[in-house]
């Protein structure tokens, strides 16, 4: 089996910390994929770069203390992709891409529009821009796994107070839309909804600092593994880590049928 890791780190520091590498190496998945790094290069110990002998490629935020995603993987990739050729959203480090053999593994990290209306038209730019590079992956011939926070929930069954969050980023319309758009039209497929169609407490990985999120488990589904239709066949199981806690979100791992 083929274990891939997604997991929003909030800080790749805090989260070591909190014993997410310590983790990570009794889980020896095949691949992780991390977000919000929330680091630059000279900030990155031998422990971050290459823990447990994993092989890690980073794509760092110019903006200190923002963003920045990795992924790391036990085999040394045939090819490394830093960016998406967007110069706004590129300087906010938020892919990276790895080949291996048939198989490319994507880290993501889309923008979240929460702190204020700049940042949410910032969103919808992205969202603009990044459906076209959707599309021209779907048409690469390679299977992809894209890992990630999405910072949107999908469906009413992805966030427990969804009556009173239509209004708020991350499960706006127009946002939702797009991703309808994603799982319809361009052809990628939600890997954890395919496993687990009807679920809705146990799926959230995300929750809010604010309040009693956690203890009362108010949560979001808005981290993904989105796959090509191929991959998503081979997916086998899917499960979401909550039994320690390395940051607000919680890591998604899911195991699939298949050898890069």
């Amino acid at each position: 089996m083929l274990k891939i890791v997604s997991a929003n780190l909030n800080g790749v520091r805090s989260a070591a910390k909190k014993g997410f590498f310590d983790w990570m190496g009794k889980e020896a998945p095949h691949f992780v994929c991390v977000q919000e790094l929330k680091a630059q290069a000279p900030d990155m110990t031998p422990d971050f770069l290459n823990p447990h002998g994993y092989h890690g490629h980073f794509h760092y935020a110019e903006k200190k203390g923002y963003s920045g995603v990795g992924i790391y993987s036990k085999a040394e990739p045939d090819a490394v992709q830093v960016g998406f050729g967007c110069d706004e959203f590129d300087a906010e480090g938020r892919y990276v891409q790895c080949d291996f053999g048939k198989l490319s593994v994507i880290s993501l990290y889309c923008p979240s529009g929460s702190s204020g209306e700049e940042r949410q038209q910032a969103k919808f730019r992205f969202m603009d821009v990044f459906l076209p590079h959707l599309q021209k992956l779907r048409n690469c011939g390679q299977e992809v796994v894209i890992c990630g926070d999405w910072n949107i929930a999908h469906k009413e069954i992805d966030l427990k107070n969804w009556k009173s969050n239509q209004k708020n980023s991350g499960f706006l319309p127009e946002e939702r839309e797009w991703m309808s758009k994603v799982f319809g039209d361009t052809g990628w497929v939600d890997v954890y909804r395919t496993l687990h169609p009807e679920t809705t407490g146990e799926a959230y990985t995300w929750w809010s600092n604010r309040g009693q999120a956690w203890a009362n488990n108010v949560g979001w589904r808005i981290d993904y593994q989105v796959s090509t239709p191929g991959m998503a066949a081979r997916a086998r199981r899917a499960a979401i880590y909550k039994q320690e806690r390395f940051s607000d979100h919680a890591p998604l791992s899911v195991e699939y049928e298949f050898v890069p």
